[in-house]
């Protein structure tokens, strides 16, 4: 583990003037970030040899499926490194034996030493082609199962994960981190392996051929080593730098796509470009001293290696000329010695890429690691088949975070019978919204008990969950892709729905008419997040996956609190269909919708204060009277 004080060259990049007005604020910004990522380095450094170890076993999980093929590449890499060796000692034999008895009459010897090299060249090539297919095809196999991992534990990790944890940096890990993992696959792996056999190779040879000359070679190890310990400790800290550098970026980036409009109306641009500019010249630094570092390496290894040649030259040309050491000895040592340094620079291009990939390996293990908040049941226990619907919170205590002073809720018990439509209504932070996310089991109360028909949502299974209880947001999420498409996602998980069943589905809440009506009717493509469609037309849609998924329960969390009054009547209309015969809790601001409710809870601070019908709450004189005053004054 590295004993290195914290890298402060991010924190500099980011706070030194730019000498542009306008500048300090997005600066400022850019050094937080930076304070804050070198924080987390520092933690990293802390636990390195953790990371290094979930990083070695990560690797090996990986490995696993392909053992043998990656014994039979070893063996293509053994074999075309003995046959590649052979080589200078065939020179040597030409010269010193070859080329006298030719001089003789006798031209075999020469022959013989002339078709051998030929042949280790055919060899060599044909070794070298087969050792490469079969390591490129294990190195994307094992990137393809790596990214498989990272994006479908991605999908698992429940809402506190992804609300702290930026998509930008998500996607850093699935594109930068990977290219670096590939870039190790591709090139640094058969660097190294074909590096550590040549030189293991190459010594023994050198020392077969003279011991004295190979002495001297020897001797240069002492610079070489410590030249390779200062390289290793360099470039650990600049690739670590580099990916946190390049993940910012990403993050950076991400958030100005997402929020262009917010961009625009805001005229944000040039404060983006700022912090863009800021973030791009951090990773150009970060980039420029890892570059720099393997140049000062590989020029510190040629320096040693021609110097060791020079000597050896110098050494074996007297020896040559006493009499002492054949000149064929010498030409295959000074052969020898030249593939010995060769490999040198292979490793430092394998230290290079594995730095990188080692440190992009860290972050992508961190997130397979990172254990799922609502984890599936060791041993579910099944739903009554039919499903009833009925809802129970009993005695819930929840926190979004464990060491939070303030908890949502303090001690929450709820009971739905099944059928009853309970709408929840109360000011902005009264636990509403995360009464419906502890009933879809997107967190675990942190006390107490969530259940489902008497069956506690911990052990029920995620599948089983999800077919009996649908939720609806603001948003109403739209994937790319035709209107029937995202309609049919509503249907239970592997089945395929019937047009038909679509159709009749957009038809029973009042979406048939207008999906009708566009250019490709159920074919039409909805475009990113659905944007072709109007907010009232994407909450219809959104509903009508619920009809299709025909669940118990419907969780609808602010369903209509951004339509027009003419949307929301029509998903009002809908909803009537929707919630007919099913459990329902109902969670706006808009009390129209919330008229519809059999039941209406006031909620403040996690606890009910009001509970009653509609009626009979307007009758009265509480909050829920006052809160229908105010809505009815703002339509005035």
């Amino acid at each position: 583990m590295s004993t290195e004080a914290p890298d402060t060259g991010a924190r500099d990049t980011a706070t030194r003037d730019t000498g542009r007005p306008g500048d300090d604020e997005a600066w400022r910004g850019i050094a937080a970030d930076a304070a804050a990522e070198e924080e987390a380095d520092a933690v990293d450094r802390r636990t390195g040899l953790a990371l290094q170890a979930r990083a070695r076993r990560l690797v090996g999980e990986l490995l696993r499926p392909h053992r043998a093929a990656v014994v039979l590449a070893a063996v293509l890499l053994v074999a075309e490194n003995a046959v590649m060796l052979a080589g200078p000692l065939l020179v040597a034999s030409a010269i010193d034996t070859g080329v006298p008895a030719a001089l003789e009459g006798r031209p075999g010897p020469l022959a013989a030493a002339i078709a051998g090299y030929a042949a280790t060249g055919v060899a060599g090539a044909g070794l070298r082609a087969g050792f490469l297919l079969l390591s490129g095809r294990i190195g994307q196999d094992l990137l393809l199962d790596l990214r498989r991992r990272v994006f479908g534990h991605g999908q698992r990790l429940s809402l506190d994960f992804h609300e702290s944890f930026t998509s930008g940096r998500l996607i850093s890990r699935l594109t930068s981190d990977m290219d670096a993992l590939s870039d190790l696959l591709e090139k640094g792996l058969d660097g190294l392996f074909g590096a550590v056999l040549s030189l293991v190779g190459i010594t023994v040879l050198l020392i077969w051929i003279d011991p004295l000359l190979a002495a001297v070679v020897l001797a240069g190890f002492g610079p070489l080593l410590l030249l390779t310990r200062w390289f290793q400790r360099r470039s650990r800290a600049s690739y670590r730098r580099t990916r946190s550098t390049v993940a910012r970026l990403i993050v950076h980036f991400v958030e100005s796509v997402n929020g262009i409009r917010a961009v625009q109306a805001f005229r944000r641009e040039r404060r983006n470009d700022e912090i863009m500019h800021g973030l791009s010249v951090a990773y150009r630094d970060a980039n420029t001293t890892a570059f720099l570092t393997v140049a000062w390496f590989v020029a510190g290894v040629r320096l040693v290696g021609n110097t060791t040649l020079a000597l050896v030259l110098l050494l074996g040309g007297l020896r040559v000329v006493d009499g002492t050491l054949a000149l064929g000895a010498l030409t295959a040592f000074m052969l020898y010695l030249r593939r010995f340094y060769d490999p040198l620079d292979d490793l430092a291009q394998f230290f290079n890429s594995y730095q990188s990939a080692a440190a992009a390996l860290e972050k992508i293990s961190s997130v397979l690691d990172t254990p799922v908040g609502v984890p599936e049941p060791g041993h579910p226990v099944r739903l009554p088949d039919p499903v009833r619907g009925e809802l129970e919170f009993d005695r819930v205590r929840f926190a979004y975070s464990r060491s939070a002073d303030r908890t949502v809720l303090p001690e929450f018990s709820l009971r739905v019978p099944a059928g009853q439509t309970v709408a929840l209504v109360g000011a902005t932070g009264a636990g509403k919204s995360t009464l419906a996310k502890l009933a879809a089991r997107f967190y675990d109360p942190t006390e107490g008990a969530v259940r489902l028909d008497g069956v506690d949502l911990r052990d029920v299974a995620d599948a089983d969950l999800r077919s009996a209880l649908v939720m609806v947001t603001q948003e109403a999420f739209l994937f790319s892709g035709s209107v029937a498409d995202n309609i049919a996602m509503g249907h239970p998980a592997g089945v395929v729905p019937s047009r038909d069943e679509v159709v009749a589905a957009a038809e029973a809440v009042g979406a048939r008419e207008f999906v009708e009506a566009l250019p490709e009717g159920f074919d039409t493509d909805v475009r990113k997040r659905g944007g072709r469609l109007s907010a009232g037309q994407r909450q219809l849609v959104a509903l009508a996956r619920v009809v299709l998924a025909d669940p118990a329960v419907v969780l609808l969390d602010e369903a209509t609190s951004s339509l027009d009054i003419p949307s929301e009547r029509a998903v009002q209309d809908a909803l009537e269909t929707v919630l007919a015969g099913r459990t329902a809790m109902i969670i706006a601001h808009r009390l129209s919708t919330v008229l519809i409710a059999d039941r209406v809870l006031v909620v403040a601070d996690g606890r009910i204060v009001q509970d009653g019908s509609p009626a009979q709450l307007l009758a009265g004189d509480g909050e829920f009277a006052t809160l229908h005053e105010a809505w009815r004054a703002s339509l005035a």
